[in-house]
């Protein structure tokens, strides 16, 4: 769990309603609570006891979220089924001014979705926290926020939203979605891929490991944790992931290549 130093925002709790409450909201919802908000939360699977022990109001039907006088509703779908979540959201029952905030790993797919299906009214603000339950588990201090602030007219609503991390000591990173779809594609995803290449060769360590073979275990574990259909999220839904897998690939095969001519013509002694 993150620290518990931290204290309650000056502006008063803000009402949060998460939509997807799967692992990842609930470790944002530990810092949320501790910080003094309110949040109620709907879930495809039923979370309803656990809510009710960690003081979130659980509801089943999400007609009835809509009507829970709510200020931000926060998107914790999976990158994959979010486009079908987003487009159920009852439009007609929503009461506005609202923010509307993802934390998906990719973030054009989720700007351009969000700002066809809601609408003009409704605010919205695409945010990657670049840490997770593993990552975060001793606090926030340092860990990075990416936000883009696609549509904000209540600034001070979504400042305040935004304020939840600073007060946990964030690195607060605010660029296009565009741009870092570009960078994650060239980090996040490219890490994925190797992780899982080293799972599929089925690496072990031995009694005689370099610590660069540690770091290669490491990536392989830390990937292994998260879910195929990230990584399938990742790549379709990151127009430029399939450039890096393709670069990827002509890159092994050239250092292939130039392995096997440098050495064709060496024996064995």
């Amino acid at each position: 769990m993150a620290s518990s130093s931290s204290t309650p925002l000056p502006n008063g709790p803000l009402k949060i309603a998460i939509i997807g409450f799967g692992p990842f909201a609930q470790f944002l919802a530990q810092t949320f609570l501790k910080q003094g908000h309110i949040l109620a939360a709907t879930s495809r699977s039923d979370y309803s006891l656990l809510c009710s022990q960690l003081g979130i109001t659980f509801y089943r039907d999400m007609d009835d979220l809509m009507e829970a006088g709510i200020q931000v509703i926060l998107l914790c779908t999976s990158i994959l089924s979010s486009g079908d979540v987003i487009r159920s959201i009852p439009i007609d029952r929503l009461r506005m001014p609202l923010l509307f905030v993802d934390v998906l790993s990719v973030k054009e797919y989720p700007r351009e979705l969000l700002l066809r299906v809601l609408p003009e009214e409704a605010d919205v603000l695409c945010t990657h926290p670049m840490f997770g339950p593993e990552s975060g588990k001793e606090g926030w201090n340092g860990l990075p926020l990416v936000y883009e602030k696609v549509r904000i007219r209540d600034h001070a609503l979504c400042d305040n939203y935004l304020g939840v991390f600073q007060a946990e000591g964030c690195r607060m990173v605010e660029m296009s979605c565009q741009e870092h779809d570009e960078m994650a594609a060239k980090s996040q995803f490219l890490a994925h891929t190797l992780g899982r290449i080293l799972a599929e060769m089925g690496i072990e360590s031995t009694p005689m490991d370099t610590k660069g073979f540690q770091t290669l275990l490491q990536l392989r574990d830390n990937t292994m944790k998260d879910s195929f259909d990230l990584y399938c999220g990742l790549f379709a839904r990151n127009k430029f992931a399939r450039q890096e897998l393709e670069k990827l690939d002509l890159a092994f095969k050239s250092v292939r290549e130039k392995l096997l001519e440098r050495t064709k013509d060496l024996e064995l002694d």
